[in-house]
């Protein structure tokens, strides 16, 4: 991992119960927080898709990931049989 991952606050481990289950309350500390820096890079109707390590390895950017969608798209409405409205 890198180095700018969250840091677990010493003795977390303490913070589950007897049966392993999480503590009902936390407290963050909001002061630390900052805006999502991607936040502009998706537009307005965009919607975030999470992919898996090895199929990231070969989409190096999301315009190899969309065009490989239109296409399967395209494939998809090619083979299936028109309705009529």
């Amino acid at each position: 991992m890198n180095g700018k991952t969250m840091k677990k606050p010493q003795g977390s481990s303490r913070r589950r119960n007897a049966e392993g289950e999480l503590a009902r309350e936390y407290r963050f500390d909001y002061s630390k927080s900052r805006p999502n820096r991607f936040v502009r890079q998706a537009g307005k109707d965009a919607v975030a898709v999470v992919l898996d390590p090895d199929v990231a390895k070969v989409f190096g950017d999301p315009v190899r990931v969309n065009a490989l969608l239109r296409a399967a798209i395209a494939a998809v409405e090619k083979d299936r049989p028109r309705r009529r409205p």
